[in-house]
């Protein structure tokens, strides 16, 4: 559908039929992952369904925060929001075991939808990467452009300390980052292929994760590359950085609070190798093993 990637938020209405819609009725195994709509398709009864689930659905637990971000249409669209969460919630029954990609996420999926979720991190595809030198001034965030990122924060306290920022990426949020890039001195580059990223954060002194995150990916990867990352203390980031060893956190969720984390910070105290072996410990094979694991426990 034309336009379907940049305005996703208004097709939601017709996710949940479209997804009711597929046909599994030739499968007796279903293995789905999804941050809304996936753990609601609709199964045959000799069928399971093992639902990774990389989120529980952000209109659900954070629903002032996307209402917000539908702009204008946001007090209009309340009502229909509404609907999507008593489907999520009736969706959220289906799945016959529920896989969660972080702690943090597994412990929604219990308040939220009242069921358990097995844990299994997500993996990193660290052959993308190669160990850099961190020989560059700057620190990096790479990351989808959407307002709960909140890059916003971390542009705004790059300039209070004083230090160059770069940020790769694209997303809904461009445009307004775009603006605040001029006043803050941030070196927007929008989309980089995996080549260049690798060398951007090979090269940064450090990444920044400015949000809280559902798990977490970019400090493995930071990781994978031989660089530490600066994150935000609560959320996923819990469980992929080991404070003072592969990374550090700040404590408020405000620009002062992570300038001051950035003017302290201390790139000679973390080890490259020590780094990339703390991202291989989240490698592809150890997640297709245990999810294999996982898929046949059920079956049986």
């Amino acid at each position: 559908m034309p336009g379907a990637n940049r305005n996703f938020r208004s097709l939601a209405p017709f996710y949940p039929r479209a997804f009711e819609a597929f046909d599994f009725s030739e499968y007796d195994t279903i293995v789905s992952s999804t941050t809304a709509w996936a753990k609601g398709i609709l199964i045959p009864p000799h069928a399971v369904h093992v639902c990774y689930i990389n989120t529980v659905s952000r209109f659900a637990f954070a629903y002032d925060e996307y209402v917000g971000a539908l702009g204008a249409a946001g007090a209009l669209a309340r009502p229909v929001v509404n609907r999507l969460i008593h489907w999520d919630r009736k969706a959220a029954l289906r799945p016959t075991r529920f896989v969660a990609n972080s702690r943090n996420v597994a412990a929604r999926i219990a308040k939220y939808y009242g069921r358990e979720a097995d844990v299994l991190n997500c993996p990193v595809d660290v052959d993308r990467f190669s160990v850099g030198t961190g020989s560059g001034d700057y620190f990096i965030v790479a990351s989808r452009l959407l307002p709960y990122k909140r890059i916003d924060l971390a542009m705004r306290a790059a300039s209070v300390a004083g230090v160059p920022l770069i940020v790769a990426g694209t997303g809904p949020a461009e445009g307004a980052l775009r603006e605040l890039a001029r006043e803050t001195g941030t070196s927007m580059l929008g989309y980089v292929d995996d080549a260049k990223l690798n060398d951007l954060i090979g090269n940064a002194r450090a990444a920044i994760l400015p949000g809280e995150e559902d798990f977490g990916l970019v400090p493995l990867e930071a990781a994978a590359a031989g660089r530490p990352t600066i994150a935000y203390r609560a959320g996923g980031a819990l469980e992929t950085i080991v404070e003072g060893t592969t990374g550090s956190y700040f404590d408020e969720p405000s620009a002062e609070s992570l300038a001051g984390a950035l003017r302290d910070f201390d790139a000679g105290r973390f080890d490259a190798a020590t780094l990339r072996a703390h991202a291989e410990r989240f490698a592809p094979d150890r997640f297709i093993a245990r999810l294999r694991e996982i898929v046949a426990a059920t079956r049986a």
